[in-house]
C-alpha cells in the first residue's frame, strides 16, 4: 500500500470519526430530547383539569368510583392528585425508555456490541427485582389503586391497623390521619384490604334504645317524625340523599328495646347525621314520655327501696 493511498484512508477514517459519527450522535440526542419533550407535554395535557371543572382526559377511560357524589372541592382534589400521579409514572417510564433507546443507538455508532449490554441488563434486573422485591411490589400496588380508583385525597378508609382520613395517595406510600391527630404512613405493598367509607354513599345508622313498658308503635313514630324534620332543616337537607327510614325493633335485651332508623347521606356525612338525629329524636322521646332503659329500672328501684 503507497503512502497516498494510506493517507487517504486515514483521512476518511478521521472524517467518519471526527464528523459524520459526531454528527449522528447528535442527531440522535436531538431526537431523544425533543422526543422526550414532547410526549411529556403529552402527558401534561392528558392530567390537566379541564376548565370547567371535569375529569382531565387520562381518567376518562378509566375506573371511577366517586359515584353520586356531588363535584365539590374534594372529589375535585382526589381527581387532580390521581392523575397527577398517574402523570408523573408515566413521565418516569417514558425518560426511562427514551434514555436507554438513545444511549443503545449512541454505542451502536460507537461500534460498541451493545448485545451483552443488554443481557447485563436483563440479569441485573432480575438481581434488583429478587432484592427489592417489596420496594417492587408497593409500586405495582400502588399504580393498581390508582387505576382501580380505591381511595383518593379527603375518603375515611379502613386500612386495617390505620383508619382515618386519606391525606395524600403516593406510588409507595399512603397516608392516613386518624381520629386522634395520628398521621400513619401505610406501605401499599403491605395493605390487604382497603374498606372506603367515603364512596358513592354512606348510611347513617342510629340505634334507640327504650325502655320494655314504652308503646313501641308510639315511639316508632315518634322516632320517624324527629328524624324526618331535622332531616329537613337546610343544614341537614344537602347531605340527605333519601328519606329517613325506620327498620322498626332490632333487638330485644334484658335491659330494654332497640329500634333501628337508617338514612342514606353523602359520603363522610353520617357521623354528623347520627348525631344530629340522635340529639333530636332524644328530645322528641322526651317531650312524649317515651323512657329509656336505665332509667326505667332506676324507677322500678326506686319503688322497691321505698316498699
Amino acid at each position: 500500500m503507497s503512502a497516498e493511498q494510506l493517507a487517504f484512508e486515514l483521512t476518511d477514517t478521521s472524517r467518519d470519526w471526527l464528523i459524520h459519527r459526531p454528527i449522528e450522535v447528535a442527531v440522535y440526542i436531538v431526537i431523544a430530547i425533543v422526543l422526550r419533550f414532547a410526549l411529556h407535554k403529552l402527558i401534561d395535557r392528558m392530567t390537566k383539569r379541564p376548565q370547567e371543572g371535569g375529569r382531565p382526559t387520562l381518567l376518562r377511560p378509566l375506573q371511577e368510583r366517586a359515584g353520586r357524589v356531588p363535584r365539590d372541592s374534594l372529589l375535585t382534589e382526589r381527581r387532580s392528585q390521581r392523575a397527577k400521579t398517574i402523570g408523573s409514572v408515566l413521565k418516569s417510564a417514558v425518560s426511562i425508555i427514551v434514555l436507554v433507546w438513545c444511549v443503545l443507538q449512541v454505542l451502536g455508532i460507537l461500534g460498541v456490541n451493545v448485545a451483552p449490554f443488554i443481557a447485563s441488563a436483563g440479569i441485573v434486573g432480575v438481581a434488583l427485582g429478587f432484592g427489592a422485591q417489596n420496594l417492587v411490589r408497593d409500586f405495582i400496588t400502588g399504580i393498581f389503586m390508582l387505576l382501580e380508583d380505591q381511595y383518593g385525597v379527603g375518603d375515611v378508609v379502613d386500612l386495617g391497623e390505620a383508619v382515618g382520613t386519606v391525606e395524600t395517595v403516593g406510588l409507595r406510600v399512603t397516608t392516613v390521619r386518624d381520629l386522634n391527630g395520628t398521621l400513619w404512613y401505610c406501605r401499599n405493598g403491605e395493605i390487604a384490604r382497603v374498606g372506603n367509607m367515603s364512596q358513592g354513599y354512606a348510611v347513617a345508622v342510629l340505634d334507640l334504645p327504650i325502655a320494655h313498658s314504652s308503646n313501641i308503635q308510639e315511639a316508632c313514630e315518634v322516632a320517624l317524625t324527629a328524624a324526618e324534620q331535622a332531616a329537613d332543616r337546610d343544614e341537614l337537607s344537602r347531605d340527605v340523599m333519601e328519606p329517613p327510614e325506620l327498620l322498626g325493633v332490632n333487638s330485644v335485651t334484658a335491659e330494654g328495646v332497640m329500634l333501628r332508623l337508617t338514612v342514606r347521606v353523602r359520603p363522610g356525612k353520617q357521623w354528623a347525621m347520627q348525631r344530629s338525629l340522635n340529639r333530636a329524636i332524644l328530645s322528641a322521646f322526651d317531650s312524649a314520655g317515651i323512657q329509656a332503659p336505665y332509667a326505667s329500672m332506676l324507677g322500678m328501684n326506686r319503688q322497691t327501696e321505698s316498699a
